[in-house]
């Protein structure tokens, strides 16, 4: 297993080269607003998982997906030429789901908002109903 450090140095450094690479050398139309968003190594450093997001519709991610499926051999190439290990990592693209999940969120955040406030609001001058102290009050002197 290789040094933890190593492995982050190494992921951060893998993450840079696919993502300048996309940017300017992989000439596939099918390729969308792709963002590499991370990078994790195993710990023998020999396959690296790729979390990608894609912008755009269900559509545009299929086919991000193809593009970067066809460019692989060349993208692990470029990592293997710029990293100088001695094993080059084999690559795998996952489409990354914490943007969806997050926006999920968001939406389900806002729609607990709104309903907060509108109960916030069908309180304003409500009074309780039935007697203004609901709890029975016992004289000591009676007793």
């Amino acid at each position: 297993m290789a040094d933890p450090q190593r492995a982050r140095r190494l992921a951060a450094h893998i993450q840079e080269i696919i993502a300048a690479r996309l940017e300017s050398g992989v000439k596939d139309p099918r390729l969308g607003m792709v963002t590499v968003t991370d990078v994790r190594l195993t710990g023998d450093l020999h396959e690296a998982t790729i979390y990608y997001t894609v912008l755009g519709s269900e559509a545009d991610k299929t086919a991000s997906a193809a593009a970067l499926e066809s460019a692989k051999g060349v993208l692990r190439r470029e990592v293997g030429k710029q990293t100088g290990v001695r094993f080059t990592p084999t690559l795998a693209f996952e489409l990354d789901e914490i943007p969806d999940t997050s926006r999920h969120f968001e939406e389900v955040l806002e729609r607990v908002r709104a309903a907060d406030e509108e109960l916030r609001r069908a309180r304003i001058g409500a009074v309780p109903a039935g007697d203004p102290d609901p709890y029975r009050s016992t004289d000591s002197d009676e007793i």
